[in-house]
């Protein structure tokens, strides 16, 4: 079976502070794994690492069998990994419409060519109104991003990593902030993501994560505790102490 994501011996230090400490992880392709752990377990500064934000102090991260632990993150996308973000990274005074045309365009050759306008009718416009109407904000095409809610902004962001087809997709705590009801939308629009995308999702709503994940991996204090499936992890005497409070 192909594997998606690999990390092997992660660490990542601050100063004397260690913040992932030989993290060994192997994600295969068409996975829902779901990342738990307590703040300050080192969640997102893994991400951060599989993404490229952060270089890793030593350790290995390989995408479908590459090495990409030295590539830069403006790269990674083109190998197929992309990721939302714990804090929504917009551009707020841009259109919807615009900051999805911007993330096709992020992808495509056309972006070396500097005398290329990005023109209302360019190719990459409707491509970005079909990826609205997928996250149902098509009559919201040309709001402006800082005008809407924080809910139609966290299906931007979605949208955003969709649109880029990718093959790996990282979901920094995706319902954070989010009202009942929002909630339940971007649960059904993250199970409408085909196998053919692996999703890693880090979340605190274990209800909604729970459900989602078809294997679990427990950090705390930037180790990897427990891994398994979702009794073995939910059972498990650490998890229990450490996360679930019991």
């Amino acid at each position: 079976m192909t594997i998606a994501l690999e990390a092997i011996n992660l660490n990542k230090n601050f100063g004397g502070i260690q913040v992932t400490q030989n993290i060994n992880l192997q994600i295969h392709a068409g996975e829902r794994r779901l990342i738990i752990g307590p703040n300050g377990a080192g969640k997102t500064t893994l991400f951060n690492q599989i993404t490229g934000e952060l270089k890793p102090s030593s350790g290995c991260i390989k995408v479908f069998g590459k090495d990409v632990t030295a590539l830069p993150p403006h790269l990674r996308p083109h190998m197929g990994l992309s990721r939302t973000f714990q804090i929504i990274n917009l551009f707020n005074q841009d259109s919807a419409l615009h900051n999805i045309a911007l993330a096709l365009f992020g992808v495509s050759p056309r972006r070396f060519n500097p005398f290329r306008q990005l023109k209302p009718s360019d190719p990459v416009y409707e491509r970005a109104h079909a990826v609205l109407k997928t996250i149902g904000l098509e009559q919201s095409a040309y709001k402006r991003v800082g005008e809407m809610s924080y809910g139609e902004q966290r299906r931007i962001e979605i949208g955003l990593a969709m649109s880029q087809s990718p093959k790996l997709l990282l979901l920094d705590e995706p319902l954070a902030g989010l009202s009942h009801d929002e909630r339940i939308w971007i649960r059904d629009l993250i199970s409408t993501i085909p196998k053919s995308t692996t999703i890693v999702m880090i979340e605190h709503d274990m209800d909604v994560a729970l459900a989602f994940a078809e294997k679990i991996t427990l950090l705390h204090y930037g180790r990897l505790i427990v891994e398994g499936d979702r009794d073995t992890v939910v059972n498990h005497p650490q998890t229990k102490e450490i996360y679930l409070g019991k």
